[in-house]
């Protein structure tokens, strides 16, 4: 069995107790991350990151390395790499990263139209992404999507990055709709489910655990590989 596997059986198990024995409310609002959850962007990041640590005179990470380590903004994770050098590393990154990110994008299969069914329905949408807030509105744009989302939040945007509350609370805002059981926090890691966890919406997985243990301080309600599969739970409540 995967890890995947043993992960959702294991909380599809727990679901009714973790939510009070109350069945698990349809959702107002989904907010989405961005990377590695609505497009696929290692291989852009992981290039990017690569050319800052080069620079930098820091030893290079692989793909795995990257997967792993690449959670938080920059203006979170780079002062604890880079010490006093930050700010000359997140330019390296930023000018690295904005030569090549729109011409590797790329939407994972079957998110746009998960996308659409849930616009369709009514469902507020929004994204709420550790990318820079600039750089994440540009990639939106280029694929199309921005008629889905009613806030597109990055990092930067906010007083905080996720997983502060704060992100959440600036994506929420048009919708009038308070952060609670009916906002779902659709993500990939831990910072996801930390933040949701932190402004009490459901946090949800889609996609597969990067690692052995990625969740073992804050975990998904439930879980979904696929959107057709979120969508179609979604449907059925």
């Amino acid at each position: 069995m995967s890890s995947f596997d043993s992960l959702r059986r294991a909380r599809i198990a727990t679901l009714g107790a973790s939510l009070g024995e109350q069945r698990l409310a349809r959702p107002q609002a989904i907010l989405f991350d961005w990377d590695n959850t609505l497009v696929d962007s290692w291989l852009t990041l992981h290039r990017a990151m690569n050319v800052a640590l080069a620079a930098m005179g820091k030893p290079l990470w692989s793909l795995a390395e990257a997967r792993a380590r690449l959670r938080l903004s920059l203006r979170e994770s780079f002062p604890r790499l880079f010490g006093d050098g930050f700010e000359e590393a997140r330019r390296i990154y930023l000018d690295a990263f904005r030569a090549i990110h729109l011409k590797g994008l790329e939407a994972l299969p079957g998110r746009e139209a998960l996308l659409d069914s849930l616009f369709e329905k009514g469902i507020y949408l929004a994204v709420v992404s550790n990318k820079t807030g600039a750089i994440l509105r540009l990639e939106v744009e280029a694929l199309g999507w921005g008629k889905f989302f009613g806030s597109v939040v990055g990092a930067g945007d906010a007083p905080f990055d996720k997983p502060d509350p704060a992100p959440v609370r600036l994506a929420l805002e048009p919708s009038g709709i308070a952060a609670g059981e009916t906002v779902w926090l659709v993500g990939d890691t831990a910072v996801d489910m930390e933040c949701a966890e932190g402004c009490g919406c459901v946090p949800v997985l889609l996609g597969s655990p990067v690692f052995e243990g990625e969740f073992a301080r804050a975990s998904p309600a439930i879980a979904f590989e696929e959107g057709e599969a979120l969508f179609r739970f979604i449907e059925g409540l």
